[in-house]
């Protein structure tokens, strides 16, 4: 698998070099060719940033050039790819330097008509800091859109917490502004879609968790044969937090009648590169069948000494009266690039449907 900044490589600026030819802009091409010997040691956004910089000042000035130029550039079905990501920079850079809204909606436009090629998700949030109001007028149309990337464009490019892209403090500041998008798009006959929406409400629920409940307690009151599954999606993190909303709104009662043994752990001293081993048993002691969901909880050691937790998903099952279960689980202990391991105190706590239980402690041991 290439690193980051290759995926916007040598054969993708060539490429975009011979798609610009093709279609007549020779001087960008050789600029874009010249550029290309200079993007080694950068990083995947200095290297788009630099060609979509390039762009602007070769392409012909104003949004009908750009216009132009990247509607003769899609007739190319060479064109796709990485390529693409700086072209969509360079639309959105062009719109708002014109500042007019005509070559806004315009951008707009070459943004959901370039988002197939590729994705204009990253491009498009420079459009809704500008002016959240106009951008969002436009893209939820989009919702009705033939072309289903165009439909996720709408959903994904809104989200609060789109990965590797620049925030929008209006959408954080006024979070129901995306929900007619979200309300339009949840029971889309694509699950590309589908799951974009349930990203978007889940990335909503980390700060409003009843926000997040109060959409998809609205799509589960019309539900549609892929309803279940979205609200699932959508509230893991909820879940995960125990917030009683959302278990309340899946079917898991807060405060149900459990028992729990345990957990019983295979060995309290694990070396950094092993795995924690342990069991426990959770019993139903009410009178009716009761839904759970069991996740589990490692508070991590850090290099300053201080422990931050973190949920790990275990299983969801059905207890009737009576009913004891036994469940096991194997939780590697190996160093990842985003969560460095650091031996010493560690605590190991169990999650049934929201309601925390007493820790275990274990001992992370070097290596």
């Amino acid at each position: 698998m290439p690193f980051a900044e290759e995926l916007l490589g040598r054969e993708a600026v060539v490429g975009l070099a011979a798609v610009l030819d093709g279609i007549g802009r020779r001087r960008a091409a050789e600029a874009v060719r010249a550029v290309a010997p200079g993007l080694d040691g950068m990083a995947l956004r200095e290297r788009s940033d630099a060609l979509s910089a390039v762009l602007l000042a070769e392409l012909p000035s104003g949004h009908v050039g750009m216009r132009e130029s990247v509607r003769a550039a899609l007739a190319d079905p060479a064109f796709a790819g990485w390529m693409t990501w700086p072209v969509t920079e360079a639309v959105a850079s062009r719109a708002l330097e014109e500042g007019t809204p005509e070559a806004f909606d315009e951008g707009l436009a070459l943004l959901a008509a370039l988002t197939p090629r590729l994705t204009a998700e990253f491009a498009i949030r420079r459009m809704l800091i500008a002016d959240l109001d106009r951008a969002l007028g436009v893209i939820t149309e989009w919702t009705a859109h033939p072309d289903e990337h165009v439909r996720r464009l709408a959903s994904e490019g809104t989200r609060p917490r789109l990965p590797w892209a620049v925030r929008v403090p209006d959408i954080l500041r006024r979070p129901r502004a995306t929900r007619p998008i979200l309300d339009a798009l949840h029971r889309d006959e694509s699950e590309y879609v589908r799951r974009s929406v349930a990203n978007h409400v889940n990335d909503i629920s980390h700060a409003e968790a009843a926000l997040a409940v109060e959409i998809t307690a609205g799509w589960a009151a019309d539900p549609g044969p892929s309803t279940a599954q979205s609200v699932r999606h959508a509230l893991r993190t909820a879940v995960k937090r125990g917030d009683p909303g959302a278990l309340v709104l899946l079917g898991f009662a807060p405060d149900a009648p459990v028992a729990l043994s345990g957990p019983r752990l295979a060995s309290s001293d694990v070396a950094v590169g092993g795995s924690l081993d342990f069991a426990f048993e959770v019993a139903n002691t009410g009178d009716s069948t009761t839904r759970l969901v069991i996740d589990y909880i490692v508070h991590y050691r850090k290099a300053t000494g201080r422990t931050a937790p973190k949920v790990f998903k275990l299983t969801t099952l059905s207890l009737s009266p009576g009913e004891r279960t036994t469940l096991t689980r194997r939780h590697p202990l190996k160093p990842l690039s985003t969560r460095p391991l650091h031996p010493g105190p560690h605590t190991l706590v169990l999650q049934i449907n929201g309601t925390t239980h007493p820790p275990t402690p274990f001992t992370l041991t070097p290596p």
